[in-house]
Parts: C-alpha cells; structure tokens; sequence
C-alpha cells in the first residue's frame, strides 16, 4: 500500500509543470509598460512604481520601456532601472 502510494505521488510530482515565473520589479519614480510577448500573444503589461509582477511562467520575450528586447525563460529577477532592465 506504502509502494503504491509513494508510485502515484511521484507520477504527479513529474506531472506537475514548473509556476517559476520571472520576477520584475520597477524602481522607478512612475509606472512602466512593459510588452510581452508569449506563445504568440502580445500584451502591454503596466508596473506601477516600487510595484513587482511575476511574468512569463513558461518563458516570453519581453520589451522595455527603451526598446530593448529580452528573453526570458521564466525564473529570472528584473529590475526596472530608468527605463532600462537589470538582469539579476
């Protein structure tokens, strides 16, 4: 009995899939939009100032507020530093 029920946790433990979402937060003084890209949807994204958001659990691109293009496999930290972000 102790087997089986140790064989059906594992199977769902592997099913799972990963909720690692990367995590961006946004030190500047006023809100920024952020565009995001994943599984071929685009969507504008806004992080108030001092606010934090979890994006992209399965991975995206992601387009700052300067133009610069990143991508993300879901699992990085981000901080917003004038417009620009820092990958931690």
């Amino acid at each position: 009995m102790m087997a089986r029920f140790a064989a059906v946790l594992l199977v769902l433990l592997l099913a799972a899939p990963a909720a690692e979402a990367a995590s961006i937060t946004n030190t500047d003084p006023a809100a920024v939009v952020l565009v995001i890209t994943e599984s071929g949807q685009r969507v504008e994204v806004v992080v108030d100032a001092g606010a934090s958001e979890s994006l992209c659990p399965s991975g995206c691109f992601m387009t700052t507020p300067d133009g610069d293009r990143i991508g993300l496999d879901g699992g990085e930290t981000i901080d917003i530093v004038k417009g620009s972000a820092v990958v931690k």
